[in-house]
């Protein structure tokens, strides 16, 4: 979500990438819809993939960032912990009450992104 808030409301060249590979969640497509951002195209990455590239900034956005995000590039780190969805829906059935979880983290990523100049 944040990837595609980046690519839409800044100038910067945004990645995103985790320590593993996953799928591209349905639910966070399903919310970046409704705010008219399509990130159906996007895919996952590891933070491997990207050794080769050079980075001015490095937003690490996972809460448990210590424990599984390490920063392996070099640039300006900027932290900003967000609740991950997936595992904050995990034992939830009802596809209303995990949509709303998404809709919260996206609403909060939103507010970051719109405001990161005032973090860097």
């Amino acid at each position: 979500m944040a990837e595609g808030f980046a690519k839409k409301f800044t100038t910067f060249q945004a990645y995103s990438a985790g320590t593993r590979k996953s799928n591209l969640n349905s639910y966070a497509i399903k919310v970046m819809s409704e705010v008219k951002i399509d990130i159906s195209d996007q895919f996952s990455k590891t933070i491997n993939e990207l050794e080769d590239k050079d980075f001015d900034y490095v937003f690490t956005l996972c809460s448990d960032v210590e424990e599984n995000c390490p920063v392996l590039f070099k640039g300006k780190t900027i932290h900003k912990g967000f609740e991950d969805p997936p595992m904050l829906s995990e034992n939830i059935n009802d596809d209303e009450k995990i949509l709303n979880i998404y809709r919260r983290v996206r609403d909060e990523i939103l507010d970051f992104i719109l405001n990161i100049n005032h973090d860097i």
